[in-house]
């Protein structure tokens, strides 16, 4: 199974052109204005990058994130919500045509909700932000389901992060999720470290 590379926190149609030309299987776009991953023109970014395109936003109301994912043409939703707001995250998404990544921050006492992915990152508690933080996680409390891992990772260390699982967490994992370390600056991705990372998770074998 080739595993899934998703290279998130796209800011211009330029880096999404680099991270498709490099093979990513899903691109993401931050619409949260406090991150310095926020997209602003987020129609005209997304142009063309379809149902590989995932909206990453952080909202009390999982139907705004629906409603602009879908006018956008995108296939994902990645939404940070409430608690009591991912039981029915799933069951939404779908009826509205769209895959669920949900974020599943590394930390105890979660409830078990369903997805189609789960994004097994760093904790707010630890990083103080929602995701793209950089900062690497313990992998102390895996998510209930298949799950993309993040929280650090880059071409030089993905393949180490993934084999260092425990084998149980292993294999369930479908890929890597990267965002801060593969820029240039802050919000402009680096043409040889996207490429680096996607053709990195696409050559680990589980």
């Amino acid at each position: 199974m080739s595993l899934i590379a998703k290279v998130c926190g796209i800011t211009t149609a330029a880096d999404a052109r680099i991270a498709l030309a490099a093979g990513a299987d899903l691109v993401g776009f931050v619409r949260h204005p406090p991150s310095p991953r926020h997209c602003e023109d987020l129609e005209s970014v997304s142009a063309g990058v379809g149902m590989r395109g995932v909206l990453v936003s952080v909202s009390d109301d999982i139907g705004i994130i629906i409603d602009e994912a879908i006018s956008c043409g995108l296939g994902w939703i990645q939404p940070y919500l409430p608690a009591n707001e991912r039981t029915s995250a799933l069951t939404r998404s779908r009826a509205a045509g769209l895959k669920l990544l949900l974020p599943w921050p590394d930390s105890p006492d979660q409830e078990a909700v369903a997805a189609d992915l789960f994004l097994w990152e760093t904790a707010p508690a630890q990083t103080g932000v929602h995701g793209g933080s950089g900062q690497t996680h313990a992998g102390k409390y895996p998510p209930p389901g298949s799950f993309l891992l993040a929280g650090g990772l880059d071409g030089d260390n993905v393949r180490d992060r993934i084999n260092a699982l425990a084998h149980e967490h292993r294999t369930h994992c479908h890929g890597a999720d990267a965002a801060s370390r593969l820029e240039a600056a802050p919000g402009r991705k680096s043409d040889s470290k996207v490429q680096a990372f996607v053709s990195t998770v696409h050559a680990i074998q589980i």
